[in-house]
């Protein structure tokens, strides 16, 4: 059986790895074996990382909710079970844009949440 070389088939395939390991550093961009595994690599973190990102923004929208809320001299798990308690289905991402963009209408959710309460 003849010995398989690098036809084209085997040239489409590392341009392409080549093609993706593109303005990495040194030898990586150019040669395919190390290109190979930083490109595994580099797709496997933004695998996990697109996940990642939706657990830190959240966690960043959090902050933000309680730094605005404390000022109101409420807790933020108060605050949340306020919101549920009201009706109130504005999620995370809305109540934090609220809190930084537009403190009055904050404000205002704060007022019906404490309402709700009382």
């Amino acid at each position: 059986m003849p010995r398989a070389k690098g036809g084209p088939k085997t040239r489409r395939r590392r341009k392409k790895v080549l093609k993706l390991a593109k303005g990495y550093w040194g030898g990586k961009h150019r040669l395919y074996r190390t290109a190979t595994e930083a490109v595994d690599k580099a797709m496997a973190y933004s695998y996990r990382d697109r996940r990642q990102k939706k657990r830190s923004f959240r966690s960043l929208w959090i902050v933000r909710i309680n730094a605005a809320i404390r000022e109101h001299g409420l807790s933020y798990s108060r605050f949340i079970a306020g919101l549920k308690n009201a009706g109130i289905t504005l999620d995370r991402k809305v109540l934090a844009d609220l809190a930084v963009n537009d403190p009055a209408g904050f404000a205002k959710v704060v007022q019906t949440v404490t309402a709700a309460a009382a």
